[in-house]
């Protein structure tokens, strides 16, 4: 087994001969800093008075990990979100904000303020496909938002998922090339990969160092490590290090959650605040959302609610569906905890009024059959494996087996929740995340692409608790960072041309003005098409797909399709979307990837069809 290998020791298979010296902190703040860490600040965590905000807002940019439109409560859920609520409350919703259909393109589009494929990142970061738009790996003709701002006088740090450069799963050496602080971050906590265990993630690392959850000296929770909180409590951290080191400074933060991707994994104590809400099945609960959507104005109450996937009297096993959907809402539930915390820590700081928080999802709900497709496994008795020391890595996404040797189990009936399952919550109950929306994760109708995106920022935006129907994109982030920083966006760097910025500054939105964007927006990933401009929607699903015509303003739900009807329109954006493809670096697909799939040349697997 692939071990981490630390200085003049040898791993041992005990964890407790190598505990490490740890100083315990209330809950509020962040679970356990080392006592180390803590004397290098003066103790000064108990000390610390609030400082004068810099003239340019701070940047927090929260980002969560396959969530439907619908989940959280001022978006029409039933999920406990009083944080994200209140931020909403105190800023704006926007309701017609857009992100790729994916991880990896979305987070490379995301800090480089480019479409995915103009920074190399057109698909995942394993994928075979190749060509400019397709190596999958951040380009040299592109920059993130940490280093545009760098040179106007900011510090930036980040935590959670980065998932735009590859990692070796078999544990051999990584190239640093692509990772954050190779990109212009000061500090970072967080993993390479896009996935894995939240008891026990993978590729985890600081700064430039790779650590495991137990072998890392800087942060050993009073609870047992799980990692949403470890992201919070790191955002935290950097918040009171910024604050002891470099107030004068504005800062930077990019906080990526990995919750609620799978696997479905959630504290006890989250879960049972859901115990019993959803023994009702879907039905009741995708009918709330869409009465609670229309009556906070978030979706118009002439469109038509899209079909259910399923109903709930066609369920082999209510009670692990209803499980599914108790720890998805839970994982959801710890994540705005932690957001919460992050807010405390701006207001103890003096930092909460100059702050620009933004939060959105990087897809649609994940409708992707994770682990329910196999035949039930029960848990043993014990544990039937050897223990992992503390040094040893865990590999690729899906872990064999926990630090304390139990066999991982998946299956359909496996109740989610514990490490030592790897369970989805499936199509049915992603379809209710996605409300009113067609389609998933993968595609670019509405519910693969559709997103909150909630900004709160008490000094810059007047509004309170107000609507923006103006459409957004992921690309806006990096225009609307580099104009209120007051920085400046190269023509080149270190010899290479950077690729110039493609969206535009919500600036004008914030003020409830028309954003002044030139073209339509576009979408591909997989060989899924799409452009959205003005009230018209242009889209097709799969690579062989034909083009589908939506006026959204009528019909955002994508109900009607106008093809045949307005053939100059869709000639028209047919044109646009081909010219955008050539200049993107977009290439077509011989077929859709199957989930799971990294190379698009392989043929389609029997069994494994997307739902």
């Amino acid at each position: 087994m692939q071990r981490l290998q630390t200085p003049n020791s040898k791993p041992q298979r005990s964890s407790k001969s190598q505990a490490p010296l740890a100083l315990a902190l209330p809950r509020p703040w962040f679970g356990t800093w080392s006592l180390v860490f803590l004397w290098s600040l003066g103790l000064g965590l108990w000390h610390s008075p609030a400082v004068a905000a810099p003239a340019k807002p701070n940047l927090i940019y929260i980002l969560s990990d396959d969530m439907g439109f619908s989940d959280l409560g001022c978006y029409g859920g039933e999920i406990a979100t009083p944080n994200l609520d209140a931020l909403a409350a105190g800023g704006l919703r926007f309701t017609q904000f857009y992100n790729t259909a994916r991880c990896c393109p979305t987070r490379a589009s995301l800090l480089t303020g480019l479409y995915p494929h103009q920074a190399g990142v057109g698909h995942m970061v394993d994928s075979k496909k190749g060509g400019p738009g397709y190596q999958n790996d951040l380009n040299k003709n592109c920059i993130t938002i940490a280093q545009a701002l760098k040179p106007a006088g900011y510090r930036n740090y980040a935590v959670g998922k980065w998932h735009v450069t590859p990692i070796p799963k078999d544990g051999s050496e990584p190239s640093r090339h692509n990772w954050p602080l190779q990109r212009g971050f000061d500090r970072y906590y967080g993993t390479i990969h896009g996935a894995g265990s939240f008891w026990d993630p993978s590729s985890l690392v600081r700064d430039n160092r790779i650590v495991t959850c137990v072998s890392d000296p800087e942060y050993q929770p009073k609870e047992p490590y799980y990692y949403t909180d470890a992201i919070s409590d790191h955002a935290v951290r950097f918040i009171h290090e910024h604050a002891q080191q470099a107030a004068d400074k504005p800062f930077f933060l990019y906080v990526a959650y990995t919750a609620a991707h799978w696997p479905m994994h959630a504290r006890e104590s989250d879960i049972a605040k859901y115990a019993g809400r959803y023994d009702a099945g879907y039905e009741p609960i995708r009918a709330a959302r869409w009465a609670k959507a229309k009556q906070l104005g978030l979706v118009d109450a002439k469109w038509e609610l899209t079909p259910a996937a399923n109903t709930w009297d066609k369920v082999r096993n209510e009670a692990f569906e209803a499980r599914c959907m108790e720890v998805y809402a839970a994982m959801i539930d710890c994540m705005d905890q932690g957001i919460g915390r992050i807010v405390a820590e701006l207001k103890a700081r003096g930092q909460f009024e100059n702050t620009l928080i933004c939060f959105l999802q990087d897809n649609g709900a994940c409708a992707e059959p994770m682990g329910r497709q196999g035949e039930f496994k029960p848990r043993a008795e014990k544990p039937s494996l050897p223990p992992m020391a503390p040094t040893d890595l865990q590999h690729g996404s899906t872990p064999k087996q926990t630090r304390d040797g139990w066999p991982v189990r998946q299956g359909y009936g496996v109740m989610p929740g514990p490490a030592d399952t790897y369970i989805g919550y499936g199509r049915d109950w992603a379809n209710v995340s996605n409300t009113p929306f067609r389609e998933y994760k993968h595609w670019v109708h509405e519910g693969g692409i559709s997103t909150p995106l909630i900004a709160h920022w008490p000094k810059g935006i007047a509004a309170r608790g107000e609507l923006r129907h103006q459409p957004g994109h992921l690309i806006d982030l990096m225009a609307t960072a580099v104009d209120f920083a007051e920085a400046k966006y190269p023509a080149d760097l270190n010899g290479e041309k950077i690729t110039a910025l493609q969206g535009v500054s919500l600036r004008a939105a914030f003020a409830n003005q028309p954003l002044p964007r030139a073209e339509p927006i576009f979408w591909e990933h997989e060989g899924n098409r799409a452009a959205r401009d003005g009230q018209w929607k242009l889209v097709a699903k799969s690579p062989g797909g034909k083009w589908e015509l939506y006026n959204l303003l009528a019909d955002r739900t994508e109900m009607h399709d106008l093809a045949s009807a307005e053939p100059t329109k869709l000639r028209e954006l047919i044109a646009k979307w081909e010219a955008w493809a050539q200049r993107a670096n977009v290439t077509p697909w011989p077929h859709a990837p199957q989930y799971g799939e990294v190379s698009p040349d392989a043929p389609a697997k029997k069994g494994k069809k997307k739902q």
